[in-house]
């Protein structure tokens, strides 16, 4: 009996391995995502379920109607729990809200208005373009909550301006590229939300305990370029004609800021203050950034129904991606996946803290190979049991749910950033190398992004070390 049980453990972690390689084999071939998980989670249906018998260890014939039978009931009885526990989910409510106010915000124009304004301001300053482009990108990050309409944004922008004043190609790149993602992690995030739905935690806290990291890594990005401007001035010369700053140029500046600051103290500052639940916030927010494109006089009807397409697609592309990363674990857990999984993580070290940071760095490799919706919906929720059986001493400070669930998922979210800028699935670097002039190759891209990836592991290790980095605020925002 033991060594049966040994054969068809060891049937099992096959299975496991096979399903995951050939998920990525599918990825490379360029099958769409969706595509990839549904037909390797059949495929291995078939496998498992008709081909081989583990129980009786022998070739079951193909056509066995009482297996098909006993399958299509439990596949069938499972797509209630898809439908109706992922889809209906009051909290992925808030997914197209946000999507539709990053997208709206971004057709208000206010991002041209801040770059007109901060170019006055900063242009003098040596790397002043860089900070006003970093600037820029921290304000829309806390605004929007998506990274492919800043990246777009601060690239048409902000890259042809700084070409033009000498700029080394590699530190323009950089700078936008690792700006623009910041909106991944600076709530209101899409990631955070499906986070919140995958770890079954508070997206209100997701939301407060991501703040202090994100801001934490815009100013390491700040340091930084002010210390690469002093150390290597040939790399972001001072323009030629240099104007004196007026309070003409303050007071622009101020204008420029002033309404996406509202915009996000409308969705932080109610969710912060307890006026309105996160899923109620993203609503305010949609209402907000469609009130800023009006008064912008760029809201026609032509731009709205962009827009809501917009939000449409990416709604859907999202949602699709759960319903399949959903069937894809339901199959995995056929063959004991996150047992073996657990078992494999809680099996390499002693010490929860190493466990933890193996974690992260599983997921960091990932982020090379897969984008971070995979990762979020396939390897989060096989990762939950083994946070929770960790005797993790993460002070809360009474932080609603277990405060160490929420600190891993923004550990996660800051590795998961990483993957933005890493090729070969960064995205970032592809939304930016469709935007650069032609003398911006992928390569200066590259290497411009290599300096923001280390910063952020650095940032990563920061929040590691410090906890209450991520769950002081949940608490003071629930009066806890």
């Amino acid at each position: 009996m033991l060594s049966l049980m040994g054969e068809v453990m060891d049937l099992n972690h096959w299975m496991v391995l096979l399903m995951f390689m050939g998920f990525i084999v599918l990825l490379f071939r360029g099958i769409p995502v969706a595509f990839a998980l549904v037909g390797i989670s059949l495929i291995f249906i078939v496998i498992g379920e008709f081909v081989l018998d583990p129980n009786k260890k022998i070739i079951r014939e193909f056509i066995d109607f009482d297996s098909v039978k006993l399958t299509y009931k439990k596949l069938f009885a499972s797509g209630g729990r898809f439908f109706g526990g992922t889809v209906k989910n009051p909290v992925l409510v808030a997914l197209p809200m946000f999507i539709f106010m990053g997208l709206m915000l971004d057709q208000s124009g206010v991002a041209q208005r801040m770059m007109k304004s901060m170019q006055a301001l900063f242009g003098a300053l040596r790397g002043g373009l860089a900070l006003s482009v970093m600037l820029i990108g921290i304000i829309l990050a806390a605004s929007t909550g998506v990274i492919g309409a800043s990246v777009v944004l601060l690239g048409v922008m902000g890259i042809p301006t700084m070409m033009a004043q000498n700029y080394k190609a590699p530190i323009a790149a950089g700078t936008v590229a690792a700006s623009g993602t910041l909106g991944i992690l600076i709530p209101p995030s899409i990631m955070l939300v499906i986070m919140s739905d995958q770890l079954a935690i508070s997206l209100g806290d997701l939301f407060m305990g991501a703040l202090f990291p994100g801001l934490l890594l815009g100013a390491l990005y700040i340091i930084f370029i002010v210390v690469y401007g002093l150390f290597n001035p040939s790399a972001m010369p001072l323009p030629e004609n240099r104007e004196p700053v007026s309070m003409k140029v303050v007071r622009d500046v101020a204008m420029s800021v002033l309404p996406p600051f509202a915009l996000i103290l409308l969705v932080l500052g109610s969710i912060f203050f307890g006026f309105a639940t996160p899923t109620e916030a993203s609503g305010l927010g949609a209402a907000g950034a469609t009130l800023l494109a009006f008064f912008s006089k760029k809201l026609t009807l032509r731009v709205f129904k962009d827009v809501m397409r917009q939000t449409l697609n990416t709604s859907g592309y999202i949602v699709g991606i759960f319903i399949t990363a959903a069937f894809f674990a339901f199959v995995l857990r056929r063959y004991g996946g996150d047992e073996i999984i657990e078992n494999i993580v809680l099996g390499s070290f002693e010490n929860p803290y190493m466990v933890v940071a193996f974690i992260l760095f599983i997921i960091f490799c990932l982020g090379f190979l897969l984008d971070w919706i995979e990762i979020t919906l396939i390897i989060m929720p096989l990762m939950l049991p083994v946070i929770l059986s960790l005797d993790l001493a993460v002070n809360g400070y009474g932080v609603v749910g277990d405060p160490s669930v929420v600190w891993f998922a923004i550990l996660v979210a800051v590795t998961l950033q990483t993957s933005f800028l890493t090729p070969p699935v960064g995205f970032a670097l592809f939304y930016l190398k469709g935007v650069c002039p032609p003398n911006v190759t992928l390569g200066h891209i590259y290497r411009g992004v290599i300096p923001f990836v280390l910063l952020q592991l650095f940032g990563l290790g920061i929040v590691f070390a410090y906890p209450s980095l991520v769950t002081w605020l949940p608490a003071i925002a629930y009066g806890n």
